[in-house]
């Protein structure tokens, strides 16, 4: 197994279906909602995926807003772009779920129903530093290496 996407257990049997490209020449995986939500405008609504991502050293999964939401909804990712650390799989804290944090800069509120592509994913290879000495090991999900 090198890269690819799994369920997160507690959402085993909940219908996720796991990220398809849609073509040959498709960079991005695309993630779906694993659930209903509504999102308001000026504000960030978190949503789940029930999914997590396992690659190889040296790469992370990059997760962007689908282009038809920006475009067509005025959805933007909150955080711009998700990067998704290889350590972040399987972690203690929520088993490395992958959640999407949307934010709404549109007037009017939008519907997004379970099933529906909301972002993709990614896979990347990223260089370090000359004299990188990083050996932290990661203990938790989401911001557990500080602010």
């Amino acid at each position: 197994m090198s890269r690819g996407f799994e369920v997160v257990s507690a959402w085993e049997g909940r219908g996720i279906r796991l990220p398809v490209r849609k073509t040959a020449e498709s960079a991005g995986y695309d993630i779906e909602s694993a659930e209903d939500a509504d999102l308001l405008p000026g504000r960030v609504t978190v949503l789940a995926t029930g999914l997590k991502a396992y690659m190889e050293h040296g790469e992370y999964l990059a997760v962007h807003i689908r282009s038809s939401m920006g475009i067509k909804h005025g959805l933007m990712l909150a955080n711009g772009t998700g990067i998704i650390d290889g350590d972040y799989y399987n972690n203690e804290d929520n088993e490395g779920h992958i959640m999407i944090a949307v934010y709404n800069a549109s007037g009017e509120p939008f519907h997004v129903a379970k099933g529906d592509r909301i972002a993709q994913g990614i896979f990347c290879r990223y260089l370090t530093a000359d004299g990188d000495s990083a050996d932290g090991v990661r203990r938790g999900g989401v911001g557990s290496t500080g602010v």
